[in-house]
């Protein structure tokens, strides 16, 4: 089930994030050196931009959108607690995401991806739009077309 998220989510929310981000071989030594990225801020939440998922009672991922200074919008958070992931939650957040977009104009998403989500952002139809600078180097912008 995916609902609207609510800032009683938060501690759920961010056990998910921490467990996503640190899953990642590629960047738990990084993210572990600068804990400051593991916090996860709670504006989502309390802006009602924040989507999660739940099985049974357990929240195991959620999605969040924001407006960019230039008017885009932009997917900023989608993760999965890895014990959930390869079972169409994400794919599930990213369509909710869309359709709420949608419903309020936006023509596009954008997702500064990370490199190892390339292939799930290409099969949810993303395509590649530039390079995103980040904390931690170069990142592919992408974008979906919602229309």
């Amino acid at each position: 089930m995916i609902r609207l998220g609510t800032p009683s989510d938060l501690v759920a929310i961010t056990d998910v994030y921490r467990r996503a981000s640190l899953s990642n071989p590629g960047d738990r030594d990084r993210l572990l050196a600068h804990p400051e990225y593991l916090v996860l801020e709670p504006d989502g939440l309390t802006e009602g931009r924040t989507h999660v998922a739940e099985e049974g009672a357990s929240v195991v991922g959620f999605a969040t959108w924001a407006e960019t200074d230039d008017g885009n919008m932009e997917l900023e958070d989608l993760f999965v607690d890895p014990k959930w992931m390869r079972r169409g939650i994400a794919t599930a957040l990213v369509n909710c995401i869309c359709d709420v977009l949608r419903s309020r104009g936006a023509d596009t998403l954008e997702v500064t991806a990370s490199p190892d989500a390339l292939d799930f952002y290409r099969a949810a139809g993303f395509i590649e739009i530039g390079v995103a600078q980040t904390a931690f180097g170069s990142a592919p912008q992408m974008q979906l077309r919602l229309s």
